[in-house]
């Protein structure tokens, strides 16, 4: 079982920055590649970002490249979205996740509570 609390959410303007942190408990973090999803009023959760299990590789949706950044620290059980030059369309409710198999793009085992974006114009 692993417990994912999602933290660094907030109300910016458009061109900031914030970073999400999203810290899990257990021991066995690094057996899992992690994710990062939004879902915004209205819409499907999409895929944002995803890392491997040893941070080696990273994924992320073509809307954001350029812009985000997704990072994690095995030591701290943790990983980060990095996000640049916030734009008003970011604006969603974000959450991470962990998987171990499947698809990258929708295929997690556990996900956390989310955390609120607001990016105002």
């Amino acid at each position: 079982q692993v417990q994912l609390v999602e933290s660094g959410g907030g109300l910016v303007q458009a061109g900031g920055s914030l970073r999400l942190s999203c810290t899990a408990s257990g021991r066995t973090f690094s057996s899992y590649r992690m994710g990062w999803f939004r879902q915004a009023p209205g819409k499907e959760r999409e895929f944002v970002a995803a890392i491997m299990r040893n941070g080696g590789n990273t994924y992320l949706r073509g809307s954001v490249k350029g812009r985000f950044t997704i990072s994690r620290d095995n030591a701290k059980n943790t990983v980060y979205l990095q996000m640049n030059s916030l734009k008003p369309e970011d604006t969603a409710v974000y959450y991470c996740a962990a998987g171990q198999a499947g698809d990258i793009r929708s295929d997690y085992d556990y996900w956390g509570q989310g955390t609120q974006v607001t990016v105002s114009s």
